[in-house]
């Protein structure tokens, strides 16, 4: 692809309005299940495992997956080229990392980190603060950069639009097709498209919920075996959408997937909260 193709690609109105609503629900989306629980729960919850389950996901998933994730898939190296070379060792990979550092993470966090608020009510609104900061982190940064791109085409035209973003004529062609795949996504987007972003969004917070349960309840009890239990649904919930990743299943039914296993540890979690005895 080159510089042509950039030309040809069209923002419409209907796109910013499509992304510019993504982000306002996707933003929303957090502050939504933290009112609702708070209102349930009134004094019986605190603030502070919401902030914990946020620096808990930057630390486990922005800091230290992602340094791994940097050695393994992102730099040139035999470890790199196998894993991305064998879609069995990548799923495979994806998976067990994911599952790994997050639940491990959230172990080891409120295990040990956290002296107080050990309650059920707690543990939710740090599945919350965790699953919160996802969707602001990646998804919603994902969708404003979109929409950044998308407003600055549609108002200074595609080739001004292009040199804005720091593309010109004589970019490397490596560069050229990133932001050609890029700027295609941003054309294609729409209200479809949104509504599966936030659908997606709106199934992960379940699952963080249902995750952290499971490791406190586990911690609860004494139970290791509940740490094994979180890592393993994790990782069964991350198979179809790694496998996405590799072009094996369309989006369609990694959507289907997620809500399954949401609904599915989502019966799990409300069966450990409601034997948790206090």
């Amino acid at each position: 692809m080159g510089n042509g193709s950039l030309q040809e690609l069209e923002i419409t109105q209907g796109t910013v309005v499509s992304l510019a609503v993504t982000a306002a629900v996707l933003f929303a989306l957090p502050i939504i299940y933290v009112a609702l629980w708070k209102k349930r729960c009134g004094k019986n919850v605190s603030f502070a495992p919401l902030i914990i389950g946020a620096a808990g996901f930057l630390v486990t998933v922005r800091v230290l997956e992602l340094g791994v994730h940097m050695i393994c898939i992102v730099l040139d190296n035999p470890i790199s080229r196998f894993i991305n070379g064998s879609t069995p060792a990548f799923v495979l990979y994806g998976i067990l990392m994911a599952g790994i550092f997050e639940e491990c993470g959230r172990y080891v966090i409120i295990k040990f980190l956290m002296k107080k608020n050990k309650t059920k009510e707690n543990m939710v609104m740090y599945g919350i603060g965790h699953g919160g900061i996802e969707v602001w982190a990646i998804t919603l940064l994902t969708v404003i950069n979109f929409l950044v791109i998308a407003v600055i085409l549609r108002t200074q035209g595609t080739e001004n639009g292009l040199q804005l973003l720091g593309i010109t004529g004589d970019a490397p062609e490596s560069v050229i097709n990133s932001v050609t795949a890029v700027t295609a996504m941003v054309a294609d987007f729409g209200a479809v498209t949104g509504a599966l972003y936030v659908f997606e969004r709106f199934c992960c917070m379940f699952l963080h919920i249902g995750f952290t349960i499971l490791v406190a309840y586990g911690i609860a009890k004494g139970q290791k075996k509940y740490l094994l239990y979180a890592i393993l649904a994790h990782a069964i919930t991350d198979t179809l959408p790694a496998l996405s990743q590799r072009g094996v299943v369309n989006m369609w039914v990694v959507e289907l997937w997620v809500l399954a296993c949401a609904a599915v540890l989502t019966v799990w979690g409300v069966k450990l909260y409601q034997k948790w005895a206090e």
